[in-house]
C-alpha cells in the first residue's frame, strides 16, 4: 500500500505560490499568517507563503508542546527567516491560557471524552490567536490541511485548524506534501519525523491516533473513490480500508456545509 508522488514539485510550487500572491493582492492583505508547529504541513505552508514576496509571519503557540515539536518549529522559522526577508516570528504561549480555562470549565469522569475535548480546545485557542494577529497585521490565515485529513478522514479539528481563510494544500496527498517539501528543503528533522498533530502534549503520532498511516489512507481513498467496498480485500488492506470508510462517514459533519434549516416560502 506504499503510495509515491507523482506531481511536478517545480510546477506544482509555482502553481500554488501564484494562486496565494493573486488571493492576496484581490482581498488587498498584507500577506499570511501560519501556525508553526514543526510538522511537515505548516512547514510546507510557510514556504510557500514566503515565497509569494508578501508579509508572512510565522506563530508558535504552544501548550504544554513536547520538545521535539518546538525545536523542529523553531529550527524551521529560523531556515525561513535566513532564506525570505519578509518572514517575521512571534511567539505566544498559550499554556496559561489553557490552564486557565481547565480550572473553569466543567470536567467529566469519561476520561476519553476529556482528553479528546480539551485537544480540540487547543487547536481552537490557536485559531483564536491567529486571527487576533491576523486582524491586527492585515493577513489571511493560511490553512495547513493536507487533501487526506481534510476531504479523506476528517483529521482535523473543526473551528479549530480548520478554521482558516485559504487552504494552499488541500488538493495535495500527504505523500505530494512531503516530496514538495524536500524540493523547497524543509529541514530534514522535519521531513523524518513521524506526523503528530501535537494537541496531546506528548510524542503520540497521527497513526497512533487514526489506526492507519498516511500512505495507507491514500490507498484506501483512492479505492473508494473507485467504487470498491471492503469485501473487495482481505487481512490488512480490508483493515485499512474499513478504518477508512469509518472515518470519511463519522467526519462528514466536518467537510461538508453547515445545514441550514431552509423555511418553506408559505411560512414567510
Amino acid at each position: 500500500m506504499q503510495q509515491n508522488s507523482t506531481i511536478n514539485t517545480e510546477k506544482v510550487n509555482e502553481h500554488i505560490v501564484n494562486w496565494l500572491k493573486t488571493y492576496a493582492e484581490k482581498a488587498r492583505v498584507n500577506g499570511f499568517i501560519i501556525g508553526i508547529s514543526g510538522g511537515i504541513d505548516s512547514a510546507l505552508t510557510s514556504t510557500l507563503c514566503a515565497q509569494t514576496g508578501l508579509h508572512t509571519l510565522c506563530v508558535e503557540m504552544p501548550i504544554h508542546q513536547a520538545e521535539s515539536h518546538v525545536s523542529r518549529a523553531q529550527e524551521h522559522i529560523a531556515q525561513l527567516k535566513k532564506r525570505f526577508p519578509n518572514v517575521f516570528e512571534t511567539r505566544v504561549d498559550l499554556t496559561p491560557v489553557f490552564e486557565s480555562l481547565k480550572n473553569e470549565i466543567p470536567s467529566t469522569d469519561d476520561q476519553k471524552k476529556l482528553e479528546l475535548s480539551l485537544a480540540n480546545t487547543r487547536s481552537r485557542l490557536r485559531m483564536t490567536t491567529l486571527y487576533y494577529l491576523a486582524g491586527i497585521n492585515g493577513l489571511l490565515v493560511a490553512g495547513t490541511g493536507n487533501k487526506v485529513e481534510d476531504f479523506g478522514v476528517g483529521f482535523f479539528t473543526k473551528y479549530g485548524d480548520g478554521g482558516v481563510d485559504v487552504s494552499p494544500i488541500a488538493d495535495l496527498l500527504k505523500t505530494d506534501v512531503k516530496a514538495l517539501a524536500a524540493y523547497l528543503n524543509v529541514p530534514q528533522s522535519i521531513l523524518n519525523a513521524k506526523p503528530t498533530d501535537g494537541l496531546f502534549g506528548d510524542d503520540r503520532s497521527d497513526e497512533d491516533q487514526l489506526g492507519a498511516s498516511y500512505p495507507e489512507l491514500e490507498w484506501a481513498m483512492e479505492q473508494l473513490n473507485s467504487g470498491k467496498k471492503a469485501e473487495d480485500f482481505e487481512g490488512r488492506q480490508r483493515e485499512v480500508f474499513e478504518i477508512y470508510k469509518r472515518l470519511n462517514t463519522v467526519n462528514q459533519h466536518k467537510m461538508n456545509p453547515i445545514p441550514v434549516c431552509l423555511i418553506p416560502e408559505n411560512y414567510k
